[in-house]
């Protein structure tokens, strides 16, 4: 018995068609095996490598920011500080602040503006570094100039200035109006000395004493026991007695003064002097003392000194008592005047 499958087809008659087969189901995937797993690491392994290394660098920005951010703070802190006593420094906080608002509001109006941040930024960056310093202190600036050359080109030579004044020496129209020294020698004495010049110029030469051992002792070999005792503090209404020393010194150095071994030719001057209570002290100080009888006296330049700079055109012309002019050294060299 033939199967209805199995029955021939009549001629002509188109065969039929096979049944299609069903598609195969997807396989699952593959649960990864050790190779898949080595492939995943060798592509991780740098990155985790790296970590560490990222790791660090995190930490030491971190942390060289907020040691900047101290450092930024306590300099701060500071200038404020000497701002308040420091005008440069107050005048130099108020620059850099003023700059700093441009430079803000200059890129708040590019930004808005639709300049993209980058090209606003390198602009802002650019106009920082436009504006000009804040000038020197004043004490580098002394000091820069202190160490630089002292040449000015501006300035005549020694040997043009000679010129100069070899010129003004032939100009028989020119007038002279004191030393060039005088206006110098004014701004190296004291007013209490000026009260000297005075004195020695209206009342002519002063007396000084020294009061020196004597007796059998004395004859052989004297000892100076106070050297330079006078009265002028006193008679020429000085502010600062005690400093008449000084005054004389400083005098005799400047040349206006000088100081003679040989007395006044009047005994009287020097009367009320030996009785003056600083005189009487030294003569009591030991058994046996001598007074030696000096005077001090205007030189030739200390009274032209006095006449030009000190009184009035009228009282120049005036006749003043004569003061002896100092001895010359038989060498040609200056004086040396000793008080022994």
């Amino acid at each position: 018995m033939t199967d209805l499958h199995d029955e021939v087809a009549p001629p002509g008659a188109p065969l039929p068609a096979e049944p299609a087969e069903p598609p195969e189901a997807p396989e699952p995937p593959e649960p990864p095996g050790p190779a898949a797993n080595g492939h995943a690491h060798d592509r991780l392994a740098p990155a985790v490598e790296a970590l560490p290394g990222l790791a660090r660098v995190a930490a030491s920005a971190a942390w060289h920011t907020t040691g900047w951010g101290v450092r930024t703070s306590l300099r701060s802190t500071a200038r404020l500080a000497r701002a308040v006593t420091d005008p440069h420094e107050a005048a130099t906080l108020a620059h850099e602040a003023t700059e700093a608002v441009q430079v803000v509001s200059d890129l708040a109006r590019s930004v808005s503006a639709g300049i993209p941040v980058s090209s606003a930024l390198v602009r802002a960056g650019e106009t920082l570094g436009s504006f000009t310093e804040v000038p020197e202190r004043p004490e580098r600036g002394r000091r820069d100039a202190e160490d630089a050359p002292r040449h000015d080109p501006r300035r005549p030579s020694l040997r043009e200035r000679g010129a100069q004044l070899l010129e003004r020496s032939r100009d028989v129209w020119s007038e002279r109006d004191g030393h060039p020294a005088y206006e110098r020698m004014l701004g190296e004495l004291a007013p209490d000395e000026a009260r000297v010049l005075l004195l020695l110029l209206e009342h002519g030469p002063q007396p000084s004493v020294d009061v020196r051992t004597g007796g059998p002792i004395g004859m052989v070999s004297s000892q100076l026991i106070a050297p330079g005792l006078t009265m002028i503090g006193a008679r020429a209404g000085c502010r600062y007695v005690d400093q008449v020393p000084a005054y004389l010194n400083n005098l005799f150095r400047l040349g206006l003064v000088w100081f003679s071994r040989e007395p006044l030719r009047d005994p009287m001057d020097y009367q009320v002097l030996e009785a003056q209570p600083d005189v009487v002290e030294a003569c009591h100080s030991v058994k046996f003392a001598k007074v030696v009888r000096r005077s001090i006296h205007l030189t030739p330049f200390g009274e032209d000194f006095c006449r030009t700079c000190l009184v009035d055109e009228v009282t120049a012309e005036r006749s003043f008592p004569a003061h002896e002019a100092p001895p010359e050294a038989e060498s040609g060299e200056p004086s040396q005047h000793r008080s022994d």
